[in-house]
């Protein structure tokens, strides 16, 4: 019996809905289309415009100026996508939409787009056989490890409300009432030790980074109001002196960058950083133990394998064999529901009292 013969036959014993489909193969090889399509919307600002009452593709082409036919057609992809809703020839926000792509609410994402859809992140998936085939991404020194990249300051300034709401929740795992020293590595937008600040009005936040990133996560903090208790500490993470005395460092998407032997020696460094009774925060894209779930973490290892050199996610159990190795114990797991991000927290082996557990 011939391979054709089998398939058919296969076929015929299943149900519509069990038979063998190219969908998915197809809707893959064209996603980039999604992406365009949202980036498109972005940039002429059409979620705004629907938010403020434009809602037909004639009153949305004088918006935007742009030909009718063709903000028709974009919409409608939109609702396809399911950014937009469609009814009686009028278009609409989603819930989704209307919270993080209208420019007129204080959630607002749109600006991520500078940085998720720059040409320093796809870049590095022009050639991903090549990089598989290598084990390294295809640049001599990706973006990710090069000190003062400008994708580093476009990443501060675009990725700051993607990350304020998980700021905010993190921040509640501290002390809000004591004066607390807290150091937030690798900043970037500094909305996490801006949290930390805005909780609590006696804490002093200590932000490392690049300088030209410094700069926004100095922004930041003065438009936040807490600049008088926010400190620069400009550097690279593995080599500046951290300095000491600190009751918390918050560690937030930075051991994704690096390989086991650095992340467990930047660890130590850290312990050694920290005052008795402290406690480290590790922010992070965690997948299961199956790493192929759930989505957004286990994808977003590719994203480490275009573009660092030894960069991966990691599971909850290798966080804890890392933290333990650099005599980090009792260690407390978190969701983040915002943005399907878990919160790894453990208190300084130094001082604690044996009251923590692990989930």
């Amino acid at each position: 019996m011939s391979t054709n013969q089998v398939i058919r036959e296969s076929v015929s014993t299943q149900t519509l809905a069990q038979r063998p489909s190219p969908d998915k193969f197809f809707e893959t090889m064209v996603a980039y289309q999604r992406t365009a399509a949202l980036k498109a919307a972005i940039d002429l600002d059409l979620f705004t415009a629907i938010g403020e009452g434009q809602r037909t593709a004639s009153a949305l082409a004088k918006r935007v100026h742009g030909v009718e036919r063709a903000v028709r057609m974009l919409c409608d992809s939109l609702v396809v996508l399911g950014f937009l809703t469609k009814g009686d020839g009028e278009y609409g926000l989603t819930a989704d939409s209307a919270v993080f792509l209208d420019k007129r609410s204080p959630a607002y994402a749109g600006s991520a787009r500078s940085f998720l859809a720059s040409s320093f992140v796809v870049d590095g998936f022009r050639d991903l056989a090549a990089v598989v085939r290598s084990g390294r991404p295809a640049w001599v020194q990706p973006f990710a490890e090069e000190e003062e990249h400008a994708a580093w300051a476009e990443f501060a300034r675009s990725m700051a409300p993607l990350a304020y709401l998980v700021a905010q929740e993190t921040a509640k795992l501290l002390d809000q009432d004591s004066a607390i020293k807290v150091l937030d590595v690798a900043a970037g937008h500094g909305m996490f030790g801006i949290a930390i600040a805005q909780q609590n009005p006696r804490a002093t936040v200590v932000a490392l980074d690049w300088p030209p990133v410094l700069a926004v996560a100095e922004e930041n903090a003065r438009r936040f109001a807490v600049s008088e208790r926010y400190r620069l500490l400009s550097g690279d993470a593995l080599e500046v002196d951290l300095g000491t005395g600190f009751d918390a460092v918050v560690m937030p998407n930075v051991m994704h960058l690096w390989d086991r032997p650095t992340n467990v020696h930047f660890l130590k460094k850290v312990h050694a950083a920290m005052a008795p009774k402290a406690r480290v925060v590790i922010v992070e894209f965690v997948p299961n133990d199956d790493r192929v779930s759930p989505a957004v973490p286990a994808l977003f290892a590719l994203n480490m394998l275009a573009n660092t050199t030894a960069g991966d996610v990691y599971t909850v159990s290798e966080h804890r064999a890392m933290l333990s190795e650099a005599g980090f114990h009792d260690c407390w797991v978190k969701p983040c529901r915002q943005h399907r991000i878990r919160q790894l927290w453990r208190s300084n082996s130094k001082s604690f009292a044996g009251t923590g557990h692990c989930s």
